[in-house]
């Protein structure tokens, strides 16, 4: 399928004028310039499905990723950011030349002092073809890959709460309403299988405390850009996605037949008013009877080695765990959807967070391993990004009540770990520093629109020229007010 007279097909007669005289231009610059945008097109090795004409904008290092998202923010501190000389500061006040009047949360902005709480956990320095990576015994699985991985420690945003912190994430904005990542990636990129969605999403169970923080559908949303780009939740009880399977008393014939009719009226309705929600219908009709045969076959395990299934730990085969998300989402590659996003849930650990750190960790570490390895192995990792972690960081000082071996941490905007592997990323790679109690950044700060430019820039997208034009605003997902720039450094 040509993307080009795909895109052509759904313009409507006033659209088509509207866009004519910027159409000529482009068609004349393009003769102009350098074969770059022609050549990634021209050598994408499979059909594409949807998207824009113009993009990539250049040869992608990447053509699809996963995004495991720690929700509730796990600790720096007690995973990746190694502070040996906290010990000696065991509650003490945080001096306040180091918090310089930061911002705190409601949760302890009432304390009457700031203890420091030391990490408990050891932390051992592995060897990534460098000077060495200190991780902490809670990740002895991913301490046995940092070859593969770029550490990010200096990774920072405005917001302190929640809900605004993951949201900036997922959409590139604070406020809910704007488009997801992987919609925007949808909406540019298409996909290259016709029968899954491109974008998919799954809530992984967790073994920390059940009140965790809640997850809306927004954020995998599609804000102002079209439905059909919206993430498809995919479900660990009943049906994978809702209405999978037919109504009681429906035979499939019967449902191709309703289906069918409901696209001829829509496609009516399209001609008549060209309202893109209109196709947007027809084509989610048309994917969810695709999706009736793809989505059994992708969550059928049965074909899977024994040796593969152990690499991912005990829990594989438990619908719903990390690690069943995380073999899913390697078989969503495989069967090229663009983006799979899995949230963890239950590392907002204010309290008790030494018991609790222990189950989250164990939750991901072997699945998010064996992940990057099982790509690997296949010859995947090279064209598939993997990013992990949470919406901020924690802090060093403690919340409530502390003692030699139980604290908690409350919420910390100003720096926290990320990683990034595969899809033209530098293994082996620890960017930027933070001070001695992991509170301020010293050295290459990262911002979250610089993690997301950087995830657009390697599946070949220019974040600066992916918009879309809403209430009188080209919006990108990096936003418009602020500057956002690649992250160079960690990239091959």
């Amino acid at each position: 399928m040509d993307p080009i007279k795909e895109y052509l097909k759904l313009e409507t007669r006033r659209q088509f004028f509207s866009k004519c005289a910027s159409g000529l231009g482009a068609a004349a610059l393009a003769s102009l310039m350098p074969n770059t945008v022609v050549n990634a097109l021209e050598n994408h090795a499979k059909p594409r499905f949807g998207g824009l004409p113009e993009l990539p904008h250049f040869a992608p290092k990447a053509k699809r990723a996963i995004y495991l998202f720690m929700s509730g923010a796990p600790s720096q501190l007690d995973l990746y950011d190694y502070k040996p000389n906290m010990g000696e500061w065991f509650d003490v006040d945080l001096p306040e030349s180091v918090r310089m009047g930061q911002r705190l949360t409601t949760m302890t902005s009432g304390q009457d002092k700031f203890p420091i709480a030391p990490s408990i956990f050891e932390f051992k320095k592995h060897d990534n073809g460098g000077d060495g990576v200190w991780i902490s015994e809670l990740l002895p699985h991913t301490a046995s890959m940092v070859k593969d991985l770029a550490i990010i420690k200096t990774v920072h945003t405005e917001a302190i709460n929640h809900d605004p912190a993951i949201t900036f994430f997922c959409t590139g904005d604070e406020s809910p309403g704007k488009p997801s990542l992987g919609a925007w990636l949808s909406y540019g990129l298409g996909s290259e299988n016709q029968n899954l969605p491109a974008f998919i999403v799954m809530n992984a169970t967790w073994s920390g405390p059940k009140g965790a923080q809640a997850l809306y559908n927004r954020l995998w949303g599609s804000g102002f850009l079209p439905s059909e780009h919206q993430g498809v939740l995919l479900r660990s009880q009943g049906d994978p996605v809702l209405f999978l399977s037919n109504p009681e008393g429906v035979s499939e014939k019967a449902r191709k037949q309703m289906l069918d009719t409901l696209v001829a009226l829509n496609k009516e309705l399209y001609e008549e008013v060209g309202d893109p929600e209109t196709h947007a219908r027809i084509s989610q009709y048309e994917m969810a009877f695709r999706m009736q045969t793809s989505v059994p076959e992708l969550t059928d395990l049965s074909k899977e080695p024994d040796h593969v299934l152990e690499m991912y730990g005990p829990e594989v085969k438990v619908p719903g765990t990390f690690a069943n998300c995380c073999i899913l989402a390697r078989r969503m590659m495989e069967r090229d959807v663009r983006l799979v996003q899995v949230f963890h849930r239950g590392w907002d650990q204010h309290g008790d967070l030494p018991k609790n750190i222990r189950n989250q960790a164990r939750d991901i570490d072997q699945p998010s391993t064996a992940l990057v390895q099982d790509l690997k192995q296949r010859g995947m990792l090279d064209e598939t990004l993997v990013v992990w972690g949470g919406e901020f960081g924690r802090t060093v000082y403690c919340q409530g009540k502390l003692s030699r071996d139980n604290y908690g941490r409350d919420h910390h905007p100003k720096c926290f770990t990320r990683w990034m592997a595969g899809g033209g990323i530098k293994g082996g790679v620890v960017h930027g520093e933070t001070d001695d109690f992991s509170y301020n950044i010293v050295r290459d700060p990262v911002h979250v629109r610089d993690i997301n430019a950087t995830i657009l820039h390697q599946l070949g997208i220019d974040h600066e020229r992916l918009t879309f034009k809403f209430q009188g605003l080209d919006h990108r997902l990096t936003g418009v007010e602020e500057e956002a720039r690649i992250v160079n450094e960690i990239l091959a």
